[in-house]
């Protein structure tokens, strides 16, 4: 297992350190290209553009002309071999015209990564421990809700798909800053280690899950988008990034929970909806699908054994142990975190197909007269608030674990009532504002840039933090824009089936190199080797010392190799 890691490791830095370099010799060329003066009326002038007229004339007539399919295939195919034999070969004009992508996406994404590594893998920053004081912690929270006020009471035109009218409530704009307060305090949770209020994250990550559910059903029912390109999207912005942290800094994708939580709930509303979808008009298939989900969901997380049974085969990735709690089981965190938010997508869901007939209701009270108007709303406040106090009162206040145990069931109320952040603020948060200075680590301790200065810490740390968070998710949509085609499916497979080589490859390359100092390690120091196997056969009390040796055997051989 640890050799597979260590693979992947090598195999990233064989794959990035060629697009440093490539993109270092494209800066090159076009610092070249710009500095020289152009030839004026000369030959050479005169054929390029020759040739560029030549190649756009060609361009035009494969895109007007209609290629047939297996032609369009062959035409795809090619152009994928040949951009990379370009890559591998250092073409001027290739570079030259993907420098953006080479510069921006890929050699930025490396530096973050390298970045990343230095705060959580190295000892060259420091760390301090976490301190919560309430009036600290709730100073700055209305302090940001004054700041945001100037900024956040603002009326969008967004408009309806079904009405063409304004969008009352639930639009993008207030989702979004929905989601955006939520990760705020969620956040700030984390840093100041506030654990009081532990049942309101809860809350939040419900909430987020909810979105999970209304967003994906909003998007399906009312676009009817199931295509290959749409979900290989989908896949991609959730784990892009995250599936880098796991190779790069050795962590299990379950450290990053909201990852695989997520993808789950949005791969089972992709289900629930793209089979048999041409009848999700029928309102009665769309009952008889959801009924279908929450039956699912009761097979596998209320029926015991049935969730072992189900995922212990994918263990591999789903598993994790935290080194504070070695003793608990692999698939332990899995069966807690997804089983907590394991109906709340479903509400979700409900709520977005109820959503177009809620707002015309909307529509229309706003237009009643003020008396009936007035009078509707204040009802529906104070059954709100009503409810929402008998839950604060009677579920909100029990301790975590008797909390835990009703969150499945209760979490829906307090959404019913209830910005933008993306998911790279979660990821980042691990490794560049907190520290766990360990693989699969919780993150029990505070970046320090600047020690013995607590505040002026927090300032700097968290606004390098906000900024390496928002270039990530501008340079994932940027690579997936690159590397997924909306609409080729055929171009799609292609990279794809092209990514997988490439991979392979360099993890194959990377298992030779990794093997040949090993086995010169072997070959000069045997007799240690079998000494330590036969010390563990008769004194199980030496496996500590056995490790030992063979972690410094191990080091021995890398550093041979390096």
């Amino acid at each position: 297992m640890e050799l597979s890691l260590l693979c992947l490791q090598v195999s990233f830095l064989l794959g990035i350190i060629p697009v440093f370099v490539t993109w270092i010799y494209s800066e090159y060329l076009e610092y070249k290209k710009t500095s020289s003066p152009p030839k004026v009326h000369s030959d050479t002038t005169l054929d390029e553009l020759a040739k560029d007229a030549i190649k756009e004339d060609d361009r035009a007539i494969l895109l007007e002309s209609g290629l047939t399919r297996s032609a369009s295939a062959k035409f795809h195919a090619s152009s994928v071999k040949m951009n990379l034999i370009r890559f591998l070969t250092m073409d001027d004009s290739f570079l030259l015209e993907n420098r953006a992508t080479l510069r921006h996406c890929m050699a930025e994404f490396g530096l973050i990564l390298f970045y990343f590594c230095i705060c959580d893998r190295t000892n060259l920053l420091g760390d301090t421990t976490k301190h919560y004081s309430r009036d600290l912690f709730m100073f700055l929270y209305i302090l940001l809700i004054i700041v945001s006020a100037m900024t956040s009471l603002k009326k969008h035109n967004d408009t309806s798909a079904f009405s063409g009218r304004t969008i009352l409530y639930l639009n993008r704009h207030q989702t979004e800053e929905w989601k955006g307060w939520m990760q705020v305090l969620f956040l700030m949770y984390h840093y100041f280690a506030a654990t009081e209020i532990y049942n309101a994250i809860r809350i939040f990550i419900a909430a987020y899950v909810w979105m999970t559910g209304f967003g994906n059903f909003s998007y399906y029912y009312i676009r009817k988008d199931f295509s290959l390109a749409r979900f290989a999207q989908m896949m991609w912005r959730l784990n892009f990034f995250v599936a880098f942290c796991c190779i790069v800094l050795n962590n299990d994708y379950m450290l990053y929970y909201i990852c695989p939580m997520h993808t789950l709930f949005t791969l089972m509303v992709y289900g629930a909806l793209g089979i048999y979808n041409k009848y999700n008009e029928n309102s009665s298939v769309i009952a008889a699908k959801i009924l279908a989900c929450f039956l699912v969901v009761i097979l596998i997380w209320e029926i015991p054994g049935f969730f072992d049974l189900l995922w212990s085969p994918f263990a591999f990735f789903l598993g994790y142990t935290d080194p504070a709690k070695p003793d608990l089981p692999r698939m332990h965190e899995w069966h807690f975190r997804s089983g907590l938010d394991r109906y709340i997508w479903i509400v979700g869901m409900i709520y977005a197909y109820f959503h177009p007939n809620v707002e015309k209701w909307m529509e229309k009270l706003e237009e009643s007269e003020t008396k009936r108007r007035v009078t509707i709303k204040t009802s529906i406040v104070s059954i709100s608030l009503f409810v929402g106090y008998l839950w604060y009162e009677y579920i909100y206040k029990l301790d975590k674990v008797s909390y835990n145990k009703l969150h499945p069931y209760t979490s829906w109320i307090p959404i019913t009532w209830l910005g933008k952040v993306t998911l790279e603020t979660y990821i980042s948060q691990f490794h560049i504002w907190l520290r766990s200075n360990m693989p699969n680590g919780q993150p029990k301790w505070l970046l320090s840039l600047i020690p013995e200065y607590p505040m002026l810490n927090f300032m700097l740390t968290t606004a390098i933090y906000v900024l390496v968070s928002h270039r990530l998710f501008e340079l994932t949509n940027t690579l997936k824009t690159v590397f997924i085609p909306t609409k080729d499916n055929r171009r799609l497979l292609h990279n794809f089936i092209t990514g997988i080589a490439i991979s392979l490859s360099l993890y194959f390359i990377s298992l030779i190199l990794l093997q040949i100092p090993h086995s010169t390690a072997m070959e000069t120091n045997p007799p240690r080797v079998l000494c330590c196997f036969n010390e563990t056969r008769q004194r199980p009390d030496k496996v500590a010392l056995n490790h030992n040796i063979h972690t410094e055997l191990f080091t021995h051989g890398t550093q041979n190799w390096q």
